[in-house]
């Protein structure tokens, strides 16, 4: 296999997924064997002059754009859902309705196990209107389009935004369909989530709530309308409460307050720190008590880590996530997570996709593998 092959074939297969094309449906429409686009895509052979031609009319493309050295792609503009960093910075590029969004790939968003791939790079410089919504966010006014150079054809590729970090979990058996769906998450608290969902920049938010509150799923929602409305799905149930490290003598908040331990606290709007401020104030305890309290980690892994890597005695995250550290934990509340469909996206692939994935066999022996989960509920329409 060459470099050529192996480029040519990376172009067909990504212009394929693109169009939510499976191998068997494009080579119906070019005329070929299923056979021949496979041989092409793995770069086992270098496709006949017929075989090119007929492919690239198939997906609308001419013979230099599909099998040409591949001359990097216009800018397009796309909304990102924070802000991006400068020129040259890796992001993924995604659609979601009938615009580009663009979400940042650094720091915790840039790894799991290793660097991910990315969809596109911030283009610069960037035209008046896209500069002028740069100073609008740095102003912390709305955030406009930027110009994003595409790294190969987008593809279909489902968008979501939420603090639970099983969610990843969904990219397996979404890159299992056929044709493909793409996974990409931005993690964020309940409030986040659903202004994202709100403003049209992800197919689904994901939110948890206490669940004594289980007979009306949707309540996370109330606080933000999402115009057209929005069905909800559950994904899975866990424990939310206060994380510390094993064998530590804290047997609740008071403890943490009474003896000067210091706090790891998330970001305002997160199901996380409404709990703790719940506890707070059930206790009479104020802020200015428990040190601390200012701070804001990312996501219920983050807390954790912080308090493995004692960097914080104490802070409110899921048992899932304690058990992964190893550390202690004491119960504050029942949470279900749900994912809230915007209705417009609905009928989109990436949303039929999700929602074909969620009772896959594979998906629920995962969460089901995780100490702390329970995926009874997991792929449970409320709409």
């Amino acid at each position: 296999m060459t470099e050529a092959h192996s480029a040519a074939g990376t172009r067909l297969r990504l212009a394929r997924q693109a169009r939510s094309l499976s191998q068997q449906q494009l080579a119906v429409m070019a005329a070929v064997t299923r056979q021949a686009v496979s041989a092409v895509e793995s770069g086992h052979s270098d496709p006949s002059l017929r075989v090119a031609l007929a492919l690239a009319s198939a997906l609308g493309m001419t013979v230099e754009e599909l099998f040409g050295p591949g001359d990097p792609a216009d800018p397009v503009l796309a909304q990102p859902l924070v802000p991006l960093g400068g020129e040259g910075s890796r992001v993924t590029l995604a659609t979601v309705g009938d615009m580009f969004v663009a979400l940042p790939l650094h720091a915790d968003t840039a790894a799991r196990a290793g660097f991910g791939r990315a969809g596109g790079l911030v283009a610069g410089p960037p035209p008046r209107e896209a500069r002028e919504a740069r100073e609008a966010r740095e102003a912390g006014e709305a955030r406009g389009p930027i110009p994003v150079r595409p790294i190969g054809p987008p593809r279909p590729t489902f968008v979501v935004a939420g603090c639970d970090p099983a969610l990843p979990l969904l990219e397996t058996p979404l890159e299992l369909l056929d044709p493909p769906v793409g996974f990409a998450w931005w993690p964020c608290g309940n409030a986040e989530a659903l202004r994202l969902a709100a403003a049209g920049l992800v197919h689904a938010a994901g939110v948890h709530q206490p669940g004594e509150q289980d007979d009306d799923p949707g309540e996370p929602g109330d606080a933000i309308e999402i115009p057209g409305g929005a069905g909800v799905v559950g994904f899975t149930s866990w424990r939310e409460g206060l994380v510390i490290r094993s064998r530590a003598p804290v047997t609740g908040l008071g403890d943490v307050a009474g003896q000067g331990l210091r706090l790891v606290n998330r970001e305002p709007g997160a199901q996380a720190r409404a709990l703790l401020d719940r506890e707070r104030v059930r206790l009479h305890l104020d802020p200015a008590e428990l040190p601390g309290y200012d701070t804001q980690a990312a996501g219920h892994l983050q807390v954790a880590a912080a308090v493995a890597g004692r960097l914080a005695d104490a802070g409110v995250s899921s048992e899932p996530a304690a058990l992964a550290y190893g550390l202690d934990f004491i119960p504050l509340a029942e949470e279900r997570f749900h994912l809230v469909l915007p209705a417009k996206h609905a009928a989109s692939r990436e949303v039929q996709g999700l929602l074909r994935v969620l009772t896959s066999p594979w998906l629920l022996a995962q969460l089901a593998s995780l100490p702390g989960y329970d995926p009874a509920g997991c792929g449970e329409r409320f709409d």
